[in-house]
């Protein structure tokens, strides 16, 4: 298992990657490495997925946090195992050495962040709803409240569906339109009625409008390519009943 790394997050102290279809043990639409408990996946393949990123980071799963996701703005933070249900949240920050926060995507903007001088750390699930409902703004907020500075703040947008392959209809070009006229800079014209929208550069800018300056988007197209990412597009296009999710973690070393 090999999970996606990039530069600017390969700090001191600090461990992070993107984990894809690579390295599990699930079967069929889920091969091979599932993280999603909410799926239809076997849970027991998914708990062994979960236990392998769990082990590069070299903690069990339980030290592995992923939240309830719910396409929200909310953001929690972590200083231990979850007690009970996980919290239903798209963000989770820390400052504990060991507890790999986490989150689950198919498409959707996987963006990990880190203040290393101040050992805050987060990932973020930034969808369309909760990127335009400003689950980054927040992600950044929390971080502050734990003693991060956003101008040290260095943030990083994983794998994600690209532009070229994410058709939009005209209602979705006007919510974003009508929370901000600048926003059409982020579409381009699709088909009749519909455009494409840039969803990772759309997050670039709420992260620097959030005051970090070190923000950046990776080019890996979730949907394009299907022997390394989940994608729920491509499952949706393929007449598939559900989809595997992939994990984007970040840890502060012990």
């Amino acid at each position: 298992m090999q999970p996606l790394t990039f530069e600017s997050l390969n700090l001191s102290g600090l461990r992070h990657g993107w984990f894809g279809r690579e390295g599990g043990v699930s079967k069929g639409a889920y091969a091979t490495l599932n993280a999603g408990p909410g799926s239809q996946d076997d849970p027991a393949a998914v708990a062994e997925n979960r236990r392998r990123i769990g082990a590069w980071f070299s903690e069990g799963p339980d030290l592995l946090l992923s939240p309830y996701q719910v396409h929200s703005a909310r953001v929690v933070v972590a200083s231990g195992p979850w007690a009970g249900d996980r919290p239903q949240a798209d963000a989770v920050v820390t400052k504990a050495r060991g507890i790999v926060v986490s989150v689950l995507t198919a498409d959707c903007a996987p963006v990990l962040l880190a203040d290393p001088e101040a050992g805050v750390v987060a990932a973020a699930h930034a969808g369309w709803k909760g990127a335009l409902g400003g689950v980054l703004a927040n992600t950044v907020a929390a971080m502050r409240a734990c003693g991060a500075d956003p101008m040290r703040i260095v943030a990083v947008v994983g794998p994600t569906i690209q532009q070229q392959s994410y058709e939009v209809g005209a209602e979705f070009v006007d919510r974003f339109l009508s929370d901000d006229p600048s926003n059409a800079r982020f579409f381009l014209p699709g088909r009749a009625g519909k455009a494409f929208f840039d969803l990772p550069a759309y997050c670039v800018t709420q992260l620097q409008q959030a005051g970090v300056n070190s923000a950046v988007a990776l080019t890996v197209d979730t949907y394009a390519e299907n022997g390394r990412w989940h994608s729920h597009r491509r499952s949706v296009h393929e007449s598939l009943s559900d989809y595997g999710r992939n994990c984007a973690a970040i840890q502060i070393a012990r």
